[in-house]
């Protein structure tokens, strides 16, 4: 049984190589590959229950549902983010979608985190291409005790329904 983190890993490797497919469909490049051929090894390793690419296909539709214009959201984290300097991504996501799950009483914090994650993952992926990794998205999720226990508390990513 994969831990935690083993998972999230996968999930957000899935959710890569859905997002380069869609922006690399004819030109396919080495990380694109290799990206592939991880989470192809990968998925053969986990057990049947959990499917990296239906979970990842989940966040994405959460990402689509955030409707934040981060070019007018005022943070400083979030401005360095935009410049392409990744070190404050965590930091910018805390900040987004604590402020967003307080104008949204109905949206728990955990749910916008992710909402907002992969959101301000995909804007950046578009408007600095070359400086997002999968890595960074892993850690930002795994290094959050909070949405890391709501993800646990639904029976694990495998059960995790958005």
């Amino acid at each position: 049984m994969a831990t935690f983190e083993e998972q999230t890993a996968r999930v957000v490797e899935a959710l890569f190589a859905d997002l380069l497919e869609e922006d690399e469909s004819d030109c396919r490049s080495l990380e694109t590959d290799s990206a592939v051929s991880v989470r192809e090894k990968r998925e053969e390793e986990a057990p049947a229950s959990f499917d990296p690419a239906i979970i990842a296909s989940r966040l994405r539709r959460m990402g689509d549902q955030c409707n934040l214009d981060f070019e007018r959201a005022s943070s400083e984290a979030l401005a360095e983010v935009l410049k392409g300097k990744m070190e404050k991504f965590g930091a910018a996501v805390d900040n987004l979608s604590r402020s967003w799950s307080d104008q949204n009483p109905e949206l728990v914090y955990e749910r916008a985190f992710l909402c907002v994650s992969v959101k301000l993952l995909m804007h950046i992926a578009k408007k600095v291409p070359g400086v997002v990794r999968p890595s960074q998205l892993t850690q930002v999720i795994n290094g959050n005790a909070q949405v890391r226990n709501y993800i646990e508390a639904c029976g694990g990513w495998e059960n995790w329904d958005s």
